[in-house]
């Protein structure tokens, strides 16, 4: 059972506004003297981090408004699946910072819009498998925390204790346990069919659950860094997560929340 969260926590629209909003004074008031700052996601600056949420948001958009347009993107994402989502990001990064900035801001509010107003039991195709909207709003919660802490890395500035980043938490931690299959399925392993109770303790010391309470399969320890593990954003070793079973640690190890080809991680000893 999932502990009962805050009602902004409860509404992935709050947190998902909250989230992007917090990001965006972030990198503004860096300004132009962090824009091109390296970021922990090898060969992508600040530049490239914000231009991809930009990409990812109006591709969103297209497949809520026009499926069929959006099946365009699904075309050129098979032809080029390693290449296909750097070079969104490219082309708009290249447009400069204010246009990057201005595409990001129309497009996450126009996104945000489409995503009320869609109907809940509305199937919105994607690149991974189709989401209603509550579940396409989630997972902009968990890209946008993602790259955000890499973009708030980069800057320097800490977000771990920030409340709109923490507000964000519960949602990323619900989609990371929601594509355990779609981890084994990215790296052609087989699912196993044994089920896992998840507990992760929050800052404030409460827990959010996942999964049958009974459960042999188990895993626990800090949201926060499950949460930087299955956006993989840490190593594993890097974690205080603590498994119960082959399954569970096996899971830990291929974790991933994000639709696509299976990243290539963290180091260890990456983030300090």
């Amino acid at each position: 059972m999932t502990t009962p969260q805050t009602p902004e926590t409860e509404d992935p629209h709050a947190a998902l506004a909250a989230l992007t909003a917090r990001l965006d004074e972030i990198v503004e008031a860096a300004g132009t003297d962090h824009w091109n700052a390296v970021t922990p996601a090898e060969g992508w600056d600040v530049a490239m981090q914000i231009a991809h949420l930009a990409w990812t948001d109006e591709v969103s958009v297209s497949a809520i408004r026009d499926a069929d347009a959006f099946q365009t993107f699904v075309d050129m994402a098979m032809a080029d699946p390693a290449g296909f989502v750097d070079a969104g990001a490219e082309e708009i990064a290249a447009t400069g910072r204010d246009e990057v900035l201005a595409r990001w801001r129309l497009a996450r509010g126009e996104l945000a819009d489409e995503l009320k107003a869609a109907a809940p039991g509305e199937k919105i195709p994607w690149f991974g498998p189709s989401m209603r909207p509550k579940s396409m709003t989630t997972a902009r919660i968990m890209e946008t925390w993602a790259h955000g802490v890499d973009v708030a890395d980069a800057i320097g500035v800490p977000v771990t204790d920030d409340p709109a980043f923490l507000a964000a938490l519960p949602h990323v931690a619900r989609i990371g346990f929601r594509t355990r299959g779609f981890s084994y399925a990215m790296n052609s392993l087989e699912a196993p069919a044994s089920e896992i109770h998840v507990a992760l303790t929050q800052a404030d010391g409460t827990v959010v659950e996942f999964g049958p309470a009974d459960a042999d399969q188990r895993v626990s320890g800090p949201l926060l860094d499950f949460c930087l593990l299955v956006t993989q954003r840490v190593h594993r070793e890097d974690t205080a997560l603590e498994s119960v079973g082959e399954d569970a640690e096996g899971w830990l190890r291929i974790a991933q929340a994000f639709a696509g080809l299976p990243g290539g991680g963290r180091e260890k000893g990456a983030r300090a």
